[in-house]
């Protein structure tokens, strides 16, 4: 273990303050911190994905944050090469990396180094084409009863509305006659190069629901509407990845006249606790995590001083 390279996450649901927290780390321990956020990383997007303020970075050097347009293609793939390289450069400067996030998959492709090459590219792309025409006739319902009927434990996990999973769920079961949960079991299974501590923030359910809904409603303060009009207003499509994310998507269907104000409000609300509880979903099956409720400290001191012990013990800091 000790001669594996030091690495720290913090991860957790959305609104669960793990921002605050990692730059307080990242002070305490001489850190660098690698967002794993699959909605920070594109520029012009940042009152709808809460991204982090110059004032808010504390001058601890953050990556993977504002690097491309929102047009700009990102995946699990994307993430895992351009991760890698930003722990590497860090470790090289005698630096700690600290990975900070609520997307799960992205830091278990770091974290156990997950192999994506399961089946023919060629073969990939005209499966891709066939499942997004049956999106295009039915609609994302309808390819997610079909999702929960091959592969009931990944449907569990995602959200409905995430048709890129939903796509790659299917498309996987149909590439490969296996589920890709499973498949996501056996690369849970690999050993890290790293010496690591996993930390999961965590609070009571009705607290994080509260703070979900006040973050919106700050959101909503700050111009969300304005945010993404002036998307549109550039050309950015409803349809593209990045559009789709939460807030994005219910206020851009109300700029196009698809519901009220009120209702795309309500609706963002919602599916951000879903996405929430989908996240601790996610974390409850992870291994070799350390929780951090925040009902058991008194203080973010007493939550660090938690971390930091948990880090020492293992070696990861002197």
């Amino acid at each position: 273990m000790v001669n594996k390279p030091p690495l720290i996450i913090i991860s957790g649901p959305t609104a669960v303050g793990k921002t605050a927290l990692s730059v307080e780390l990242a002070r305490l321990t001489d850190g660098e911190i690698i967002s794993a956020d699959s909605m920070q990383v594109y520029r012009k997007m940042n009152i709808g994905t809460a991204k982090i303020t110059e004032e808010e970075k504390k001058g601890i050097p953050h990556y993977l944050i504002d690097i491309m347009d929102p047009d700009g293609k990102f995946d699990v793939t994307v993430f895992k090469q351009m991760a890698s390289e930003c722990i590497d450069d860090i470790l090289s400067r005698g630096k700690l990396p600290i990975i900070v996030g609520g997307t799960g998959f992205y830091i278990q492709s770091v974290l156990y180094d997950v192999d994506f090459a399961d089946y023919d590219e060629d073969r990939r792309a005209e499966v891709k084409i066939q499942l997004e025409e049956e999106l295009e006739q039915n609609g994302i319902d309808y390819m997610f009863e079909m999702l929960k009927s091959v592969d009931p434990v990944y449907a569990e996990i995602i959200h409905k509305n995430n048709v890129r999973r939903v796509i790659h769920g299917l498309e996987y079961n149909i590439l490969t006659g296996n589920r890709l949960s499973e498949h996501n079991e056996e690369q849970r299974e690999r050993t890290s190069r790293f010496n690591f501590l996993y930390c999961v923030l965590n609070d009571e359910r009705v607290k994080i629901y509260g703070r979900i809904n006040t973050r919106v409603d700050e959101m909503l303060r700050q111009g969300l509407a304005d945010e993404v009009r002036n998307l549109l207003a550039e050309g950015y499509s409803r349809d593209l990845r990045s559009m789709q994310g939460l807030g994005y998507k219910e206020m851009a269907d109300y700029l196009s006249g698809d519901c009220s104000y009120a209702e795309a409000v309500e609706l963002i609300k919602r599916d951000t606790r879903h996405f929430a509880k989908k996240q601790l979903t996610w974390f409850k099956r992870e291994r070799d995590v350390c929780e951090v409720n925040r009902s058991n400290f008194n203080n973010k001191k007493e939550m660090l001083d938690f971390i930091m012990s948990g880090a020492e013990l293992r070696g990861i800091i002197g």
